[in-house]
């Protein structure tokens, strides 16, 4: 399925959000009209999208290793180093 214009800005927002100055979910808000955990739902769609992936494989393929690694920290137990203390 084609990319909707919407799509496109998301992705335009995600390749740029830190040169403008107003924080990100300002940017969310009155861009898009939408909620921040809205966003970040359309937006983790979009990463799985071939389609979005073609339009701008350098911001698709940098937020999926984002993804991947906090995924992988969740999942990863957590090593508590032990400083021989009683």
């Amino acid at each position: 399925m084609a990319l909707t214009d919407r799509d496109r800005k998301i992705l335009d927002l995600e390749r740029a959000w830190w040169t403008e100055a107003e924080p990100k979910d300002a940017q969310i808000r009155e861009r898009f009209e939408l909620s921040t955990t809205r966003y970040h739902q359309l937006l983790a769609e979009l990463l799985d999208d071939e389609e979005a992936l073609s339009y701008d494989p350098l911001v698709v393929r940098r937020l999926r290793r984002q993804r991947d690694r906090r995924r992988r920290a969740r999942l990863e137990p957590r090593v508590v180093e032990d400083d021989g203390a009683p």
